[in-house]
């Protein structure tokens, strides 16, 4: 078995991408619709704006088709996400005004450390 490729990696990179991205914008919409009662994952109207922002980004850059800008986008989210978690847990900013619940920790690593992967395979 071969390795993957770096033109294996960047289309690896728009796939996760292209579907993160718009996943993004409906969890903030969604965020807004759903009661905080039935909630799994925080809904604060500060976390969906952020959501909805960061996947238009995203779902930009895939639509604009730069390689280097969509793996630039899965590292750094990746990153963000893991910090979310650790601040999340720990208390430091933005904990506070995003109100995390433990869903959003186990979410936050696990996509993290995924996006952060391939974003990072995608820049070699």
């Amino acid at each position: 078995m071969s390795a993957l490729t770096a033109a294996d990696w960047a289309l690896w990179n728009w796939r996760v991408l292209a579907v993160f991205g718009p996943v993004l914008i409906l969890t903030g919409i969604a965020g807004f619709l759903i009661p905080p009662r039935l909630a799994l994952m925080s809904g604060t109207p500060a976390y969906n704006v952020f959501h909805i922002v960061f996947g238009v980004i995203g779902t930009a850059l895939v639509l604009a088709k730069s390689a280097t800008g969509v793996a630039v986008f899965n590292l750094g989210f990746g990153i963000a996400d893991v910090y979310q978690a650790v601040a999340g847990v720990a208390g430091f900013f933005p904990a506070r005004q995003f109100r995390y619940k433990p869903a959003d920790h186990v979410l936050h690593v696990v996509l993290g450390l995924g996006l952060a992967a391939v974003g990072w395979m995608g820049l070699r």
